[in-house]
C-alpha cells in the first residue's frame, strides 16, 4: 500500500453530479483540492495536490474498503457505512469499525419502516400482530442488515426473541431458505411496489420527504435512523504518522468549506467621528468575537464583518442599510470560499 499518499474514496452517481448530491465537485475545488474526471465518470484524480489519490466507487461499498483498509478515507452516508459494518458482523462474524470524522452537512435522508395501512395504532402492535400470526414473514430493503438489526432488536424485546430468531438475507425473490423466522430480500429499488402488490410483508425504505411512499399508499411505522454524507476514516489511519497528517489537513480546508457556505465578509469604511456609533451597532449586534477587525488610517477606519447570508436575526441587506445611516461608506461584501477557525477543529 502507498504509505506516502492518502487514499480518498470518492462516491460515483449522483454525487459526482455537479447539479446533484450538494454540489460534491464544487466542494472539493473550494477546499483546495479541484478533482480532474470526478464529474466525468473518472478515472479521477488531484491535478495540484497528487498527494491524495482518487479512488472511484460506490458508497455502499466503502464501509467495508475503509474497515479492511484499501482506503484511508471515503465520502459516505451514515446508512451505507452502518450497513456493512452489519453485515461484516451477522455474515462473517468480524468487526469493521470506520469512524465518521466530519459532517458534510448534505444528504440528508431517514431510514424507515414501511407496510401497507393498518388498523394498529402502533409499530409494537402491528409486528406483534404480524409475527403472532405467521412463523415466517418476509421484507424487502436495500440495506438489509439496517433491517435485520431493527427486526432482530424489535422482535426481541416483543417476545418473539426464540420463535423468529432465524434469518435469511436472498435475492428478490428467491424461495425461502429457512421455514421460520424472517427473510430479508435484498433490491435495487422501488422497494414500495414490492410492498404496495404484496411481494413481501413489509420493507425498509430511504426517503427524503416520504411523498413517495405515501403516492403508493403506505404508512412509515418505525423510523430507524437519519443519514447524512460525511467524511469516514479508516482509524488504523493514526498508526501511519504521514497519512494522518495528510487526512488532517484534507479534512482542515474541506471544513473551512463547509464553514465558509452563505458566509460572506462586508467591508466598509467610517469617518473617525462615525466610529464609535458603528461599534456600538456591531456590539449590540454580536458581529464580532473578541473585538472588531478593524484597519485605523488617518481620518477613516476600514472594518470588516463576517455575516451569515441566511441569518433572519439580522438579515445582511438590513445591517447593509443600517450601516450606511451610521455613516458607513464604499460598503463591499465579498463571498468566502473558506473559513477556517484554527487546527483544533480536525482533532480524531
Amino acid at each position: 500500500m502507498d504509505t506516502d499518499s492518502l487514499i480518498v474514496g470518492l462516491p460515483a452517481g449522483s454525487l459526482a453530479d455537479p447539479s446533484r448530491g450538494g454540489n460534491l465537485i464544487n466542494l472539493l475545488k473550494s477546499a483546495g483540492f479541484p478533482a480532474r474526471g470526478y464529474d466525468k465518470g473518472g478515472p479521477s484524480a488531484f491535478p495540484i495536490t497528487p498527494f491524495l489519490i482518487g479512488w472511484d466507487g460506490r458508497p455502499q461499498e466503502f464501509g467495508a474498503q475503509l474497515g479492511l483498509g484499501e482506503i484511508d478515507i471515503a465520502i459516505a452516508g451514515d446508512d451505507w457505512i452502518r450497513e456493512r459494518v452489519l453485515e461484516f458482523k451477522f455474515e462473517f462474524c468480524q468487526e469493521i469499525a470506520p469512524r465518521k470524522i466530519l459532517s458534510l452537512q448534505r444528504g440528508g435522508v431517514s431510514i424507515v419502516i414501511i407496510a401497507r395501512q393498518t388498523e394498529a395504532a402502533s409499530c409494537d402492535a402491528w409486528l406483534t400482530d404480524m409475527l403472532s400470526r405467521n412463523p415466517l414473514v418476509t421484507m424487502v430493503s436495500e440495506m438489509p442488515y439496517i433491517a435485520l438489526e431493527w427486526f432482530l432488536a424489535k422482535s426481541n424485546a416483543l417476545g418473539f426473541g426464540q420463535s423468529h430468531a432465524a434469518f435469511s438475507v436472498q435475492k428478490f425473490k428467491t424461495p425461502p431458505r429457512i421455514p421460520a423466522g424472517i427473510v430479508i430480500y435484498e433490491t435495487w429499488g422501488k422497494t414500495e411496489a414490492k410492498v404496495k402488490n404484496g411481494s413481501v410483508d413489509f420493507g425498509l425504505e430511504i426517503t427524503q420527504t416520504g411523498s413517495a411512499i405515501q403516492n403508493y399508499g403506505l404508512r412509515i411505522v418505525d423510523e430507524i435512523m437519519t443519514s447524512e454524507t460525511g467524511i469516514w476514516a479508516n482509524p488504523r489511519i493514526k498508526e501511519n504518522p504521514a497519512k494522518y497528517d495528510l487526512a488532517r489537513m484534507f479534512l482542515l480546508n474541506l471544513y473551512g468549506s463547509i464553514f465558509a457556505e452563505n458566509k460572506v465578509l462586508v467591508f466598509f469604511n467610517a469617518k473617525k467621528e462615525d466610529v464609535p456609533r458603528v461599534l456600538e451597532y456591531l456590539r449590540d449586534n454580536q458581529l464580532f468575537g473578541d473585538e472588531p477587525t478593524m484597519n485605523e488610517g488617518a481620518n477613516f477606519t476600514e472594518f470588516s464583518v463576517q455575516m451569515d447570508t441566511q441569518s433572519t436575526r439580522l438579515p445582511i441587506a438590513r445591517a447593509r442599510f443600517d450601516l450606511a445611516t451610521l455613516g458607513a461608506t464604499h460598503i463591499e461584501t465579498i463571498p468566502l470560499e473558506s473559513c477556517i477557525p484554527g487546527l483544533s477543529v480536525v482533532d480524531f
